[in-house]
């Protein structure tokens, strides 16, 4: 027997289950979530550290809640596009932002046409930070900080420093050692790591704040130098290498942070699900391991925690943004 189906009444039906399927996600309550797939939206490259430790806590996430969290990589202008994506998605729970630097406080002073506004965001929980390090190439004529602070002195404006893109933490780091210094350095910004490197290894540029992930392999190749850690603290990873406040200037501590927003309006009770169990994961040894694995040191905290991070951190990046004038377009 063969059945004739009739195409618009295919269609309608097709309709309906949609609608019936949308008003019953719309109608969860937020008790509920996670009834279906989460997107954590990564807002830099595939490969990239943010992008590591987003599949790592992406895991970590799926085993708690019995749920895929899935890891979407929307790259480019200055983690603007991912995070406009975020901004824009519906307050469900379903959509959340890997956030750093650039997404919640530099692209405020440094783009001037924000199509996003970064203080709406739900701040849920910090995750972790990378240690920067800068690197020069073997050709330089100085070996350490105190030698590349003289040189840089007296010869204005002859050295160059490489970042992974204008607005990003490797560009602030930059310009906030050129602040704190007293020094002339032009800036180059580059695509990502995988250009600025190779540019800084052949001496196209004089030196580079790289995250401690990527930079290590190549000053263990002896490729190139490392003059300093950009945080407080020396890294675990590299105990050899000095801080650059030891060293020369007291005070200078920077570094790529990562933490999970969502979009405004997202119910309290979602973001404190997410806040308790991203704080589960980073005292899990495991988790722990992957992390430092990628460089990164765990941060964790309470959601105004994360408020309060954002409310130091804005003052300090819109003081360096404004002394610098690196608005970008």
């Amino acid at each position: 027997m063969q059945f004739k189906f009739n195409k618009n009444l295919t269609s309608l039906i097709v309709a309906l289950v949609g609608a019936h399927a949308g008003a019953v996600m719309a109608n969860e309550a937020p008790e509920q979530w996670p009834t279906r797939a989460v997107k954590i939206v990564v807002p830099f490259s595939a490969g990239s550290a943010t992008d590591l430790i987003s599949r790592q806590l992406a895991h970590s996430l799926s085993a708690k809640f019995k749920q895929s969290f899935i890891v979407d990589n929307k790259p480019g202008g200055s983690a603007s596009i991912g995070s406009i994506a975020v901004a824009n998605a519906p307050a469900d729970g379903y959509t959340l932002l890997m956030s750093g630097p650039a997404s919640m406080v530099t692209n405020k002073f440094t783009l001037k046409n924000l199509s996003y506004n970064p203080d709406t965001f739900e701040k849920v929980a910090l995750v972790a930070y990378t240690p920067n390090v800068l690197l020069t190439n073997k050709d330089q004529p100085f070996k350490t900080l105190a030698e590349l602070i003289q040189y840089a002195k007296t010869h204005p404006g002859e050295l160059s420093y490489a970042s992974f893109g204008a607005g990003t933490t490797s560009h602030i780091a930059g310009e906030m050692f050129k602040q704190m210094a007293g020094v002339d350095i032009l800036h180059v910004p580059y695509k990502g790591a995988g250009d600025a490197i190779p540019a800084l290894i052949a001496g196209h540029v004089s030196l580079y704040f790289d995250t401690i992930m990527t930079a290590l392999p190549q000053v263990n190749a002896g490729k190139l130098v490392a003059l300093g850690m950009s945080t407080d603290k020396r890294s675990d990873m590299a105990k050899d290498i000095p801080t650059i406040a030891e060293q020369k200037i007291p005070g200078y501590n920077i570094a790529p942070w990562y933490g999970i927003a969502a979009p405004g309006g997202t119910p309290k009770l979602i973001v404190g699900k997410l806040n308790a169990a991203i704080n589960e994961a980073l005292k899990n040894a495991e988790f722990n391991k992957k992390l430092q694995g990628t460089g990164a040191e765990p941060m964790g905290g309470s959601v105004q925690d994360f408020e309060q991070f954002i409310a130091k951190e804005t003052p300090r990046t819109e003081t360096i943004v404004k002394a610098s004038g690196l608005t970008t377009k």
